[in-house]
């Protein structure tokens, strides 16, 4: 009994250690822009969570789809009841890798380069994407552009509306870091 005891706070210990390098981020600020020969579509959420441990580089993001907001309310009702099915599939999630050698403990602004599967609309498909990691003072910042095909993630687009909504999005996010609460 005492031996079961003594694991278990050694693996309570080396779970601590690791989750103090673990920094977070609770207001991640996701941008999507369609752009469409009769309208642009434009929407933004801040209501993202992530989080990246710099010493592993394994980051994650996790956006709920109905926080996304439009210019118009009747867009944001097709986005969540027609497209997106947000009460089928309520979040958007990211789990990746930074990859490359550069040091996430030092400051500087770096290039970089994540790979990692992004699922929406309950599909999963593997993205690789370049961006940029700042260091400061030991609290790091991310920002990112890419593009995802809608098709790619089972999104149908009817033909009635195809000329308003572009085949790929552009998606741009940004998040500022902070050192998790230790125990």
């Amino acid at each position: 009994m005492k031996r079961i005891f003594v694991i278990i706070a050694f693996l309570g210990l080396a779970i601590s250690a690791a989750a103090q390098d673990v920094q977070s981020c609770r207001s991640v600020r996701l941008r999507f822009f369609s752009s469409a020969p009769l309208e642009d579509i434009e929407a933004v959420s801040t209501l993202g969570v992530s989080a990246i441990n710099p010493a592993t580089r394994v980051i994650y993001f996790k956006v709920p789809i109905t926080s996304f907001q439009f210019k118009k309310k009747m867009m944001q009702e097709h986005f969540n009841e027609n497209y997106l099915e947000s009460e089928k599939y309520p979040y958007a999630e990211f789990k990746g890798k930074v990859l490359g050698t550069t040091d996430l403990t030092k400051d500087g602004t770096w290039p970089a380069e994540v790979e990692g599967d992004l699922q929406i609309h309950g599909v999963t498909k593997s993205y690789r994407v370049s961006g940029t990691i700042t260091v400061s003072g030991g609290n790091l910042a991310a920002e990112a552009k890419f593009n995802v095909r809608v098709a790619d993630h089972n999104i149908k687009i009817p033909s009635l509306v195809v000329k308003n909504i572009a085949e790929v999005v552009e998606v741009t996010m940004s998040a500022q870091y902070q050192p998790a609460v230790k125990p």
